[in-house]
């Protein structure tokens, strides 16, 4: 397969078709069922020298807003949407291989009791609470300023953890542990913290719940290899598909929203991808034969 496979189309059915076994780190950002309706402007975005923002390999774009849509984010029985998805998940995942599960407080105790169910209480590592200072403060209560990721392995006396990849971070009080150990940072715990994507910093898609990249880089370089592969399937604008041909992983990206897809097709210009069922008449990068003809396998 390319080094990139991009899939289009409800993830259950393409995950039940993927080999056992076969994937090394999975990370997912499903809808968080926050019971709103989410807005999601439709962008266009050309490659200018002069633009306005950076993407992959140093490109520059430009981006044009095209109109908005709105979505609603409330599921009526929300651990039946996942439960299946999540049991797919383990089963496609390599003996060595961890599942990363991104929510925020409204699901995450729920999710946490059906992943100990799936993959037994044990496989359970640790709650990383990605923690960010960004946008409005109520008034009535503590302001919600972070996000949960669970980290579950498959075999939690075999997993992959290689702390030597991860970056460092700076100690609050350099003038207690000497300049060498300042100079060095230490690394993170199990609390990050991360600004998240502004509305004009380099990274914005305008896709909605688009997350960081130095989030999604960490997880990719502290669990996994160069050359494994890695799994995305809520992938939305495609954003741990570029963290890991970044450093140098394979990864299969799956999503349902023509829209989505869209977004990862300027993304990944120039980048050799495999498309698999992509709408009809929709194809613009790329060939991957007739279009919605080649299965995510």
């Amino acid at each position: 397969m390319a080094q990139l496979r991009i899939c289009f189309g409800d993830n259950l059915p393409i995950l039940n078709d993927l080999p056992a076994e076969s994937v090394d780190l999975v990370y997912i950002d499903p809808p968080f069922n926050t019971g709103r309706v989410r807005n999601r402007r439709r962008l266009a975005t050309i490659q200018d020298a002069d633009g306005d923002r950076t993407g992959f390999q140093g490109r520059r774009y430009r981006t044009v807003e095209l109109g908005a849509k709105q979505y609603p984010d409330t599921f009526d029985d929300y651990l039946a949407f996942l439960e299946p998805r999540l049991r797919a998940a383990y089963r496609v995942l390599q003996r060595a291989g961890s599942l990363f599960l991104h929510l925020d407080c409204r699901e995450v105790h729920y999710a946490k009791v059906l992943l100990d169910r799936i993959f037994g209480r044990e496989s359970f590592l640790n709650e990383i609470i990605w923690a960010y200072d960004y946008g409005a403060r109520s008034k009535t209560r503590w302001p919600a300023k972070h996000d949960n990721i669970l980290w579950y392995a498959r075999d939690p006396r075999n997993y992959q953890f290689h702390l030597e990849e991860c970056d460092r971070i700076p100690y609050m009080a350099p003038g207690l542990v000497g300049p060498d150990k300042a100079a060095r940072g230490k690394t993170p715990t199990d609390t990050w913290w991360h600004t998240i994507v502004t509305t004009r910093g380099r990274e914005k898609t305008g896709y909605p719940t688009q997350k960081p990249r130095g989030i999604l880089d960490r997880i990719v370089k502290v669990h996994s290899r160069p050359g494994d592969l890695l799994l995305d399937f809520f992938a939305g604008s495609g954003s741990f598909g570029e963290a890991a041909l970044a450093h140098g992983r394979r990864c299969i990206l799956v999503d349902n929203n023509p829209e989505a897809l869209r977004v990862m097709e300027t993304r990944f210009a120039g980048v050799e991808v495999e498309w698999a069922n992509w709408p009809p008449g929709t194809h613009r990068h790329g060939d991957p034969g007739p279009d919605g003809d080649t299965p995510c396998r």
